[in-house]
């Protein structure tokens, strides 16, 4: 996707620009919003995090965490109250590929002064390279690989959904840790240590095993990841599931950035563990992220406002 973006225009557009004081960058996913609110030469103010922001759970909800993450970092920079007018915010978002529900969101733009969204993987290679070319393969609750190439140009590869894809993120080995267990629950598979816990967490019994099904969602089944890794050692399912996932994520890095020329960052909780049984040759290209994706959405918005001059 490209950057949307909603400015003014007119003839007070320049002053409305020229009297921005502050630079808003968040980053929402399925799990939580995390935000950054700097000065307008990019100085860190204040941080705060709230609820999920996934644009596929919804437009208000993901602009009401995205106002109480901003309350919490305004609260940290001594702001009694922040004048919307006088701030530009940039935002990756989970789900802003999607058309219609990116349409949603903006259509509530509770009125900053100048928006840029994008989706939250092209913001972690902002965050993570400082704006420089780079890969980065994020795999938390979703998994998305994004590049942005020497010449300018972007690379996409999986964040296709928790539902169909994002191949080795949290929700992607929790659906599949709820599979084994609905198979020992049928006697299709034998149990284990992992289907001991999920038994615990989920459900032991045919209703209310669907009942934890039909209200998880992703972060749910993102949830249950740790309890994959915990068990890995002694549960032979847990730990062809992680095999499963490392393997996913090589084709992904892989299909990103087939040269092997881009330094790459592994961001997110589940790229981050599985990092160590990564491909020796992977492992020689990753470097340490220099900063996540909110600061990636200050990079981004930075980057709109100086095209427009500012």
């Amino acid at each position: 996707m490209s950057t949307a973006l909603l400015c003014p225009t007119g003839p007070e557009a320049a002053q409305t620009l020229a009297d921005l004081r502050f630079l808003v960058g968040v980053d929402g996913g399925g799990t939580g919003t995390r935000l950054r609110l700097a000065d307008r030469e990019g100085r860190l103010l204040g941080q705060g995090e709230a609820g999920p922001s996934a644009l596929g759970q919804g437009s208000e909800q993901a602009w009401r965490h995205i106002a109480q993450a901003l309350a919490g970092a305004a609260a940290q920079a001594g702001i009694d109250e922040l004048n919307l007018a006088q701030c530009a915010i940039g935002l990756g978002m989970s789900g802003a590929s999607v058309v219609a529900q990116a349409e949603a969101f903006l259509q509530r733009q509770p009125g900053f002064a100048l928006l840029a969204l994008d989706g939250d993987g092209w913001t972690t290679v902002l965050g993570a390279h400082g704006g420089r070319p780079g890969a980065v393969i994020a795999a938390g609750t979703g998994t998305i690989g994004e590049a942005l190439r020497a010449d300018g140009s972007r690379a996409c590869v999986s964040g296709w959904g928790w539902i169909t894809g994002d191949e080795g993120s949290g929700a992607w080995l929790g659906l599949r840790a709820v599979r084994h267990l609905q198979e020992v629950l049928d006697g299709r598979a034998a149990g284990g240590p992992l289907a001991e816990a999920l038994r615990a967490r989920c459900g032991a019994e045919r209703a209310s095993l669907l009942a934890w099904n039909a209200s998880a969602g992703q972060a749910g089944f993102a949830s249950l990841a740790p309890l994959v890794f915990e068990h890995a050692e002694r549960d032979p399912f847990a730990a062809t599931l992680i095999e499963q996932a490392v393997i996913e994520l090589e084709k992904l890095a892989l299909a990103l950035d087939p040269a092997q020329a881009l330094p790459m960052a592994l961001c997110g909780s589940i790229a981050q563990r599985l990092a160590p049984r990564f491909s020796p040759a992977l492992r020689a290209r990753c470097v340490a992220a220099q900063g996540d994706s909110a600061a990636g959405g200050l990079h981004l918005v930075r980057g709109e406002l100086q095209k427009l001059g500012f």
